[in-house]
Order: C-alpha cells, then structure tokens, then sequence
C-alpha cells in the first residue's frame, strides 16, 4: 500500500464510513477479504438497493453474487477506490447525499445517473462501467 492509500483507510476509519461498510457487509451476510489498494472486498450482497454490481463505502467495496469476478479487476477497483477517496475528501458519509444529489442532476441533464454525475467522471465513467450520455437540449418556448 502507498502512503496515500494509508492515509484513506485512516481517514477512512476515523470519519465512520469504512465502520458503516463493514456493518453493511455484515448485515447482508457478504464475505470479507483484503482487496487491492488498501481497499476490502464484501462479496455476496443481495439487497436490492443500489443495483449496482459493485459499490463503495468508505474502504469496503461490495460485490454482488453475479460480479464476484470483478474484484480482479484492476481497472474497476481502481474506479472503486477513486470512490473510496472522495469518501475521505467528503469527510465520510456526507459523500451519500451528495452522490446522490450529483445523480439526480446527471438524470435531470442526461437521463442517466453517471454522465454527469461528477463523482463518477472524477472516478472515471469507463472504468466504472459507464457510457457516457449526451446532455439533453433544453426546449425553447417559441
């Protein structure tokens, strides 16, 4: 691990959203093991929210059942833990409602969550998975 990849998991840790990925991976019954980058990976979430195949709280990324294969993958964890970043960047669990917020504009301008939800273009919408979509026109009154 780098010295920045150090500093998150403490940051991490200590802003409570690492804590709170760990409860969630242990309340949906998902398996941990260390991960690249300083990261955990939680395989074997179910809950139906959110549909992503793969998600991050603090350190921990959770996998469903279906995408355990893409813990080795190096491009996505390196997506998953550019998230694991703005988590400590966001001082822990802020980050949520702020993702949030930067999905809703992103389907408001695009129809989409991730085109231009700053989040995931600063996570990089490729290595994430994601097309990029184009921003709707505004219609003009005539």
């Amino acid at each position: 691990m780098t010295a920045g990849e150090r500093l998150r998991r403490y940051l991490n840790l200590i802003n409570l959203s690492t804590l709170v990925g760990l409860a969630v991976a242990k309340a949906a019954g998902c398996s941990l093991q260390p991960g690249p980058r300083g990261l955990l990976v939680a395989q074997g979430y179910t809950w139906p929210v959110p549909k992503a195949s793969a998600f991050t709280l603090g350190n921990v990324v959770l996998l469903r059942p279906t995408a355990a294969h893409l813990a080795a993958n190096s491009v996505l964890m390196g997506h998953e833990a550019r998230h694991s970043t703005q988590y400590a960047c966001c001082l822990g669990l802020p980050f949520l409602p702020l993702y949030g917020v930067a999905a809703l504009w992103s389907l408001l301008r695009t129809g989409d969550l991730a085109s231009r939800n700053i989040f995931e273009r600063w996570a990089g919408l490729r290595e994430g998975g994601y097309c990029e979509r184009p921003v709707r026109r505004r219609r003009t009154k005539n």
